[in-house]
């Protein structure tokens, strides 16, 4: 008889985001008329800009020519991408992170998941409270998480910190020794950004125990105030203890064409090993690379005018989130985050919880949110909103909300 990995059955219910999209197309067919504007899923909206188009237009050219055509890629992602983003995202901003640190691939999504599979399962993970599913689910489906506390709505060996009001929504080391440490700045859900002498913190925290910072940076080019920290590694001592990743989903709109990479230090070793080796390893085995075609459109993004048109992009978003936090700051919410990062997180009006919250702002105003509570019990009362939508829908979404409040 067969087997099965037994931690899965111990997840609760369904993926957060499986749950929205439920609830949306179930009010959606009960409601055929209605037009229902999503703030909910972080999901960009604008089309792929001219650079990044006319490049990967001229690598499918290529592909059909027996002189340009390109098979199996390496694993790591091709050079040409690789020297780019030393150069362009780490080198110019004085970090020294070398090509061979580099490995491309199809999400950061993907390899928050994955590189829990060059970790032991008895290590000890520390999360945020709230913080974004998949670094808990992952684990748990792993074996590191316990077992899930519906009561609590927590695992029982995960280590939480609580971001909340009271804290600015920062996390603080734990008072225990903890292994692996999830962080991601700029914050999803809460739009809470780490200044340089925060994350000095946490960095000589993991130093100091031997621990793994795994630094969730997909929305840094968010990031518009000149003294916070666009990466962990502008950090002293950051290459010791810390892995970064990083995508083209949200800073150049490659949701549908996939591609990122994650940072791995040559100086960064436990147990004696070197973890850039073995991500290397597991990726060679286990990852056939991101298409050359992508790779092209990603490179593109590091072009004087890709990179012109995609800070368009990013302030057209940028612009959505003021008209959410102003408006809704002005309907008697209150809203944080919605600056240097394209999430607002609201408080729900008195004390609401947030799955009531969702269902009366879809109902009355056919406008989906994320329920805060979510992405932890830390979550309950708030609300998490994003900008990666229409202008025009988002000033009609602000506005069917403020009517209802």
């Amino acid at each position: 008889m067969v087997k099965v990995n037994q931690n899965y059955l111990k997840l609760p219910g369904s993926y957060l985001f499986s749950e929205v999209a439920r609830r949306i197309a179930a009010h959606s067919a009960a409601h055929p008329e209605a037009k229902i504007i999503k703030l909910s899923i972080g999901d960009v909206t604008r089309p792929l800009v001219p650079a990044v188009v006319e490049a990967m237009h001229k690598a499918v050219d290529e592909q059909g020519t027996y002189a340009g055509f390109h098979g199996y890629g390496p694993e790591q992602g091709y050079p040409f991408l690789r020297e780019a983003i030393a150069q362009f995202d780490y080198q110019k901003r004085g970090v020294d992170i070398q090509p061979q640190e580099i490995f491309i691939s199809d999400g950061a999504k993907s390899d928050c998941g994955n590189i829990g599979d060059i970790f032991d399962v008895d290590n000890v993970v520390a999360v945020c409270d709230p913080v974004y599913p998949v670094y808990v689910d992952t684990n748990a489906m792993a074996g590191r998480a316990g077992d899930f506390m519906p009561e609590l709505g927590r695992w029982s060996r995960l280590v939480y910190m609580p971001c909340v009001e009271s804290n600015g929504f920062m996390p603080e080391p734990p008072k225990e020794k903890v292994d692996i440490i999830y962080l991601c700045f700029p914050n999803n859900p809460t739009g809470s950004m780490a200044t340089r002498e925060q994350l000095k913190m946490w960095v000589d925290y993991a130093n100091k125990n031997g621990s793994i910072i795994l630094y969730d940076s997909a929305y840094e080019a968010f990031i518009s105030d000149p003294d916070i920290p666009h990466t962990i590694f502008e950090i002293e001592g950051a290459r010791t203890c810390a892995i970064e990743f990083r995508s083209f989903s949200k800073t150049a709109g490659f949701t549908g064409t996939r591609c990122a990479y994650t940072v791995v230090p040559m100086e960064l070793e436990r147990d004696g090993a070197k973890l850039n080796t073995m991500w290397n390893r597991r990726q060679t085995t286990k990852f056939n690379g991101v298409p050359y075609i992508v790779q092209r459109g990603a490179e593109a993004v590091y072009t004087p005018e890709g990179r012109r048109q995609i800070m368009e992009s990013i302030a057209y978003y940028q612009n959505n989130a003021k008209v959410i936090r102003e408006g809704l700051t002005a309907a008697g919410l209150e809203c944080f985050g919605g600056v240097n990062a394209p999430y607002i997180w609201i408080k729900t009006p008195n004390g609401m919880p947030s799955w009531d919250f969702f269902d009366l702002v879809l109902a009355k105003a056919n406008v989906a949110t994320t329920p805060g509570v979510g992405f932890g019990p830390s979550g309950e009362g708030f609300a998490r909103l994003t900008a990666f939508g229409d202008a025009e829908a988002t000033k009609e979404a602000v506005e069917r909300v403020k009517a209802i409040l």
